[in-house]
């Protein structure tokens, strides 16, 4: 039986909402886009959020996936912890997001990995980052604005 089943047959997502969801649950509801890995600045005068082609030291590029993900609050210090008593994070979390779309009452994606069991369907989406990000190993920081992605 599929772990992310219930005994009726119904989906977690389906029946917990997201603060009933136990850490291994939240956790698997990431899909491994990389998305939220990417530098955003925000403009000081509108407050309005830009996001870049530039990820994370951390991220790995190839598997979107992050490196010391145990240790990335110590080692990142912009990295950001989802959480339901921060609501307005899911503001700038992309569209496809699963933790986005369930805070707004949608649905996950029919190429989510819990429904797939496959993360290669996620590549084939051109949801990853993987075809167009570059670290931030390799960007001076006052270069970022010259990679600000349309994308979201």
């Amino acid at each position: 039986m599929d772990c992310n089943v219930s005994d009726a047959g119904t989906a977690f997502w389906q029946t917990k909402s997201l603060a009933q969801m136990n850490a291994q649950e939240w956790e698997s509801l990431c899909d491994g886009c990389g998305q939220c890995c990417l530098i955003k600045l925000e403009d000081e005068d509108t407050a309005k959020v830009y996001q870049t082609r530039v990820s994370c030291q951390l991220l790995d590029l190839k598997s979107c996936r992050c490196r010391d993900y145990a240790h990335r609050f110590e080692k990142v210090a912009a990295c950001v912890k989802v959480t339901l008593d921060k609501p307005e994070q899911f503001e700038w979390m992309p569209e496809t997001c699963a933790y986005r779309l369930l805070y707004e009452g949608k649905t996950l994606h029919d190429w989510h990995p819990l429904l797939t069991q496959n993360q290669s369907v996620l590549q084939n989406q051109e949801v990853s980052v993987s075809h167009y990000a570059i670290s931030e190993e390799y960007i001076h920081p006052d270069q970022l604005q010259d990679y600000i992605s349309e994308k979201r």
